[in-house]
Order: structure tokens, then C-alpha cells, then sequence
């Protein structure tokens, strides 16, 4: 890449910026293109153009920019994980499914993925599935409510009380609120103690 090109594009990324910055998203949306005119694989174009095609309400335009940047780049797991959780909300599981799964693949340490991958398992009801993907999320963010909270739901699901009794238990060490309010959606409480 020639310096003036370099130049040109780091230029058009300020610009991009800027008219994000100013709520401008059509206009920077525009810039994005003439960087994909380009470069149509540049990664930090695609991202960026799944990102504002989001906030713009297209859905089916940045899922397609995302998978155009998993395709360009199939060994960055933050572009899994972005298509996963897009698919997911557009309720496309099984691709929402894959797409956590080559993230945590490709990033075994990702925790945001074990916890995506696991919000599609539970919404197909693959409960057992959920299981391990929501331990493994709990083994990386041991302090975080959000995937025991998910993780005690699915035992209820299962029924397996006791197992959702004892999340509730440890969640009341250090999120006291999230486990007062399990016991009140599962009717597990303090004489499950």
C-alpha cells in the first residue's frame, strides 16, 4: 500500500469518526463505502458498516457485512462473535449457534460467546447443551450474575431444583439482588437455604 493511499485511508476512518461522533451515520456510512470501493475485504470497512448498518435499523445488511468479514478474516473470533449475537437477535439460531461456536473455537477464552452460544441453545431448548456452554461462561467470569442467572433458570428447566437452589446460594455471596430474584421466579427460596 503506497503511503498516499495509507494517507487517504486513515483520512477517510477520521472522517468516519467524526460523522459518527455527530450523529451523521448515513454520511459516514457512505465514507465506509468508499473504502470498501478499495478494499472490498478491509476488515475495519466491514465492521465498521455492520455496525452503523445495525444502528440503522438493516439487520440483513450488517449480518451480510459480517459474514463478507468472516469470510475476509475466518481467524478473528470478534467477527464470529459479532455475527453469532446478530443472528441470534434476528432469531436465526443455528447460524447464531455456529457462529458462537467457531468463536469459542477460535478463542476458547472468550467468555461473551460461551454466553451467546448458550442464549441460543436455551432459545432451540437445548438444555443440556446449555449446560456446558453456561459452565464454561461461569468458569470465566466467576463474578458475573448473568450466566449463573441463566445457568439456574436451565436447571429449573431441566428440574433439577436442588442445582438451581445452589446457584441461588452462591449468587447470594456476591449478587444478592439477582438471587432474590430467582427465588421469585422459581419459588426456590430461603427454605431451599
Amino acid at each position: 500500500m503506497s503511503v498516499n493511499r495509507s494517507l487517504n485511508r486513515k483520512f477517510i476512518q477520521l472522517q468516519i469518526r467524526a460523522l459518527v461522533l455527530f450523529g451523521q451515520r448515513e454520511r459516514a456510512l457512505e465514507r465506509v463505502g468508499d473504502l470498501l470501493d478499495v478494499n472490498g475485504a478491509d476488515a475495519y470497512a466491514l465492521a465498521t458498516r455492520a455496525h452503523l448498518l445495525a444502528e440503522l435499523g438493516d439487520k440483513t445488511g450488517a449480518q451480510q457485512a459480517l459474514q463478507q468479514l468472516v469470510a475476509a478474516q475466518p481467524t478473528q473470533p470478534a467477527g464470529w462473535f459479532n455475527l453469532g449475537y446478530l443472528s441470534e437477535e434476528m432469531g436465526q439460531l443455528e447460524q447464531a449457534e455456529a457462529a458462537f461456536r467457531r468463536a469459542t473455537e477460535l478463542d476458547p477464552t472468550l467468555d461473551r460467546a460461551w454466553y451467546g452460544l448458550a442464549l441460543s441453545l436455551i432459545r432451540q431448548r437445548r438444555f443440556d447443551d446449555a449446560v456446558t456452554a453456561l459452565r464454561k461462561n461461569t468458569e470465566l467470569q466467576p463474578m458475573s450474575p448473568y450466566g449463573w442467572y441463566q445457568l439456574a433458570r436451565v436447571h429449573v428447566d431441566r428440574q433439577e431444583p436442588d442445582e438451581a437452589a445452589k446457584i441461588i446460594r452462591h449468587l447470594r455471596k456476591f449478587e444478592p439482588k439477582v438471587a432474590a430474584q430467582l427465588e421469585r421466579e422459581t419459588g426456590l427460596g430461603q427454605a431451599q437455604a
